[in-house]
């Protein structure tokens, strides 16, 4: 037996059937799921067992030829251990490679533009890995921001689920909707924040994905150039508001500003930041305090600002104007 370990040196044939042994070995575990630690000890710990049987059934005569094979009997573990990783590590990445690509069928089957049935969404949630009630946030960023967007997502831990779809001009980004305090996924949001895209924390289930991120597409096409941090829909709501009442040519958004024009510089500065901070709180102590002032100055500010304007923004409805064209 020791013989046969000194003339298989120059064995061909042996490494090529080595290296079959470790391409099924690591194939096979891979696709098993076994992981890469546990295989590699296991690869170890057989050829520690196999030297213990050859050292046991060795003779006397036998020690110096086992003290000179010694390292050449390693070489041949840790080849065979390097084979069966390079082996799994290749398989591994192709079975990602698989399911990413199935994944992102899946995703563009979800952003197409057809009405999906029970059972499509049904097999795509299961795809995803995920409950068809599952609520999740939606983050969209524009070409120009895309980069730093996508060095957020790839700082979240392994294991975290954080979807992607990519658009024409914007990335897409989804994950479910956890907000315990030191989550993974809670610490994403907070990043995402930061950045400026178009983000979306109130939850929507799967089936409103599309309409929701195309929602966020909007936001993020509303940030000023100046402007940083995500556009929410806290946020951005009554800016898009004034967008789309822009676009339909709605008349009185700009009332305010032009009666405010006949005020003198600090008069006006001092009327718009009163009214400001009243719409923000919508309580006279709690703006006066902010700004600083007596309530009875506050108030005084704020009928004099309906004198010019004739907005009362003691009126919700009248006070929405305001809120909108001031967005």
């Amino acid at each position: 037996m020791l013989l046969a370990l000194e003339t298989m040196e120059d064995d061909v044939e042996y490494l090529k059937d080595r290296d079959a042994i470790s391409l099924d070995v690591g194939v096979s575990r891979a696709r098993a799921g076994v992981p890469i630690e546990a295989l590699m000890t296991a690869i170890r710990l057989d050829f520690s067992v196999i030297w213990e049987a050859l050292t046991a059934i060795a003779t006397n005569e036998d020690s110096q030829l086992l003290v000179q094979r010694t390292a050449r009997v390693w070489e041949v573990v840790d080849g065979y251990a390097g084979a069966t990783q390079r082996a799994y590590v290749a398989e591994l990445a192709k079975m990602q490679a698989e399911a990413a690509s199935m994944r992102q069928s899946y995703l563009a089957t979800l952003f197409s533009e057809k009405t999906l049935t029970p059972v499509e969404l049904t097999r795509i949630a299961e795809e995803l890995g995920q409950e068809l009630d599952t609520e999740y946030v939606v983050a969209v960023a524009l070409w120009d921001h895309i980069p730093e967007f996508r060095l957020a997502l790839a700082n979240v831990p392994q294991g975290v689920k954080v979807f992607t779809h990519s658009l024409s001009d914007a990335l897409v980004a989804f994950f479910p909707a956890e907000f315990r305090a030191g989550s993974s996924l809670q610490k994403l949001y907070l990043n995402l924040e930061r950045l400026n895209c178009g983000l979306i924390g109130e939850g929507c289930t799967l089936e409103r994905i599309p309409q929701v991120a195309a929602m966020a597409t909007s936001l993020a096409k509303l940030i000023d150039p100046d402007e940083s941090g995500a556009m929410t829909w806290k946020r951005g709501w009554a800016r898009m508001a004034r967008f789309e009442l822009d676009r339909a040519g709605a008349p009185g958004l700009d009332e305010a500003e032009k009666a405010l024009e006949y005020c003198g510089t600090t008069e006006r500065r001092r009327l718009r930041e009163s009214v400001m901070a009243y719409l923000e709180t919508g309580s006279i102590s709690q703006a006066s305090a902010q700004l600083y002032c007596h309530r009875n100055t506050l108030m005084n500010r704020l009928k004099r600002f309906t004198q010019l304007t004739g907005i009362d923004p003691t009126i919700p409805v009248q006070a929405a104007r305001l809120v909108v064209g001031w967005s």
